[in-house]
């Protein structure tokens, strides 16, 4: 067995000291040291010699074993040292081409606007909640006195997942959810961000967009408040210059209800054709919270007095990037995005 490793241990140094590519080199490596290899065949072999002379030819195995794997590793390491000469040799390289520029990415506009609306509402002392997707029939309807037969779900047409669970067509289910949860002794002030769905698609509407709600809930909140927010809002967003007015409207969460309009910020008022010569932009829609809204999440309306106000983060991105198709910012056209 002594004299059958020793013949194993020249023929495997031999051929290592002869090989002169890797893939030889590999050869060898499987012949001598795997787990089918002529070391392992010998040492199964064991179980037939004496049990006083194992140990000796055990060590003797373990030092041919490890002679034979560092030269492999030393000759592993110079052939590859040498394919990497040749090929450095082989190659050309024109060291006056202009190199491979990565791009960077950068925030989606969509979450450019999102984030600078947040940081103005959370200024203004509002704090953020955001709600689920999918929510019951009556936190999207009902406890917005939007009754099963009323008219008004035509216009927020949405997606049904059954008969009693939709896709939000609106972030206000969070304001009803807040208003439940908070101790009727504190004020609200909360603005409410996030995906909503309806069955709309054109220039101007997407089945999913963002809306950002508004809500402030207390004693002596008044209309005034409202269109004072509202001013403050417009003001850092689009400049001072920019003019607030409210028409009347009807929602039926609301009442009275206003929609709200900014001076055209395409033509700052002198009248285009986006503004239809009107000098003025229709933004959200408003209005004081609606008394049977209160008292449904527990709130005394001879007591206290809110407002709410609603818009779309796409809409003011369109308006503040001044992008003319709400579909574009759903793409993924890489240079649009690159504008901004």
């Amino acid at each position: 067995m002594k004299d059958k490793l020793l013949q194993i241990k020249e023929l495997a140094v031999n051929e290592l000291k002869l090989v002169q590519d890797l893939d030889s080199l590999e050869e060898v490596r499987i012949k001598y040291l795997s787990k089918k290899g002529e070391l392992r065949k010998l040492l199964s072999k064991m179980g037939k010699i004496n049990p006083k002379e194992r140990p000796i030819i055990g060590q003797l195995a373990n030092e041919i074993q490890s002679e034979i794997e560092n030269l492999y590793d030393e000759k592993s390491r110079e052939l590859k040292e040498f394919a990497k000469m040749m090929r450095i040799k082989s190659e050309k390289i024109d060291v006056t081409l202009q190199g491979e520029q990565k791009q960077i990415g950068h925030q989606h506009p969509l979450n450019m606007i999102y984030d600078q609306m947040i940081d103005i509402f959370v200024g203004m002392g509002f704090e953020v909640k955001e709600g689920r997707e999918i929510e019951t029939d009556y936190y999207n309807f009902e406890a917005l006195n939007i009754p099963k037969d009323h008219p008004a779900r035509d216009m927020q047409d949405t997606f049904y997942i059954s008969e009693d669970i939709v896709l939000r067509t609106h972030t206000s289910p969070m304001q009803i959810h807040t208003m439940e949860d908070k101790n009727k002794n504190e004020p609200v002030k909360i603005v409410c961000p996030g995906r909503v769905y309806r069955r709309d698609d054109d220039a101007t509407h997407t089945p999913m967009f963002h809306q950002i709600e508004g809500l402030v809930v207390g004693e002596g909140v008044s209309l005034s408040d409202l269109k004072g927010t509202l001013e403050l809002f417009f003001h850092q967003m689009f400049g001072e210059s920019t003019a607030v007015r409210l028409r009347p409207s009807y929602f039926p969460f609301t009442e009275p209800s206003a929609e709200v309009d900014i001076t055209c910020v395409f033509c700052g008022g002198a009248g285009c054709k986006v503004c239809k010569n009107t000098g003025w932009i229709e933004v959200l829609g408003a209005g004081m919270v609606h008394p049977n809204v209160l008292k449904k999440v527990g709130y005394d309306p001879d007591l206290v007095t809110g407002f709410a106000f609603g818009m779309g983060i796409d809409r003011m991105t369109m308006l503040k990037l001044k992008i003319n198709d709400l579909r574009l910012l759903f793409t993924n056209d890489i240079r649009m995005i690159n504008q901004f």
